[in-house]
């Protein structure tokens, strides 16, 4: 089967990040059953969600996939005073890509601010969506943050916390 390169895999391939294609039934929406689909723990696969400001540039926020968003802990990390997700048809609009398949990689050089939850740091590696429903790529976690030149924040209630 021949694989469809995505911008995210030319913009890997042009900096020379090494990287791992997963694909997966399009069907699947979430990063939790994207997860089950591929045979990894949830806690390795992240998800990109669309944040909104009050004012300016819209977030992209990497979280992993089994853990919620905290949007009063986004904001006091983020240095904003108030901020709400985006709701599904914005986040398309926005980003241009259907929401399953939203990913900061896809996304280099568009206006938006990235972010990345805490706990990937402490990963070697995180599966991350390539742009296109039904596509993951296994990427080192230095390199995510280095090309999308994400912020470390606190954007998820540390675990066995619910906000």
């Amino acid at each position: 089967m021949t694989q469809e390169k995505t911008n995210a895999m030319r913009a890997l391939e042009a900096r020379q990040i090494p990287y791992q294609v997963f694909t997966f039934s399009p069907d699947i929406h979430s990063a939790v059953g994207v997860a089950e689909a591929v045979g990894l723990p949830p806690h390795q696969v992240y998800k990109t969600l669309v944040v909104l400001r009050t004012q300016g540039k819209p977030m992209l926020i990497m979280v992993a996939g089994e853990r919620e968003l905290d949007l009063k802990r986004v904001a006091r990390s983020a240095g904003e005073k108030k901020v709400r997700m985006a709701w599904h048809n914005e986040a398309e609009r926005l980003t241009g890509l259907q929401v399953g398949g939203i990913s900061a990689l896809a996304l280099l050089n568009r206006p938006f601010d990235v972010f990345i939850d805490q706990p990937a740091t402490e990963l070697t590696h995180v599966l991350i969506s390539a742009g296109k429903r039904g596509i993951n790529l296994r990427v080192p976690v230095p390199d995510l943050i280095r090309i999308t030149r994400a912020r470390i924040i606190e954007a998820t209630p540390p675990s066995g916390e619910h906000s």
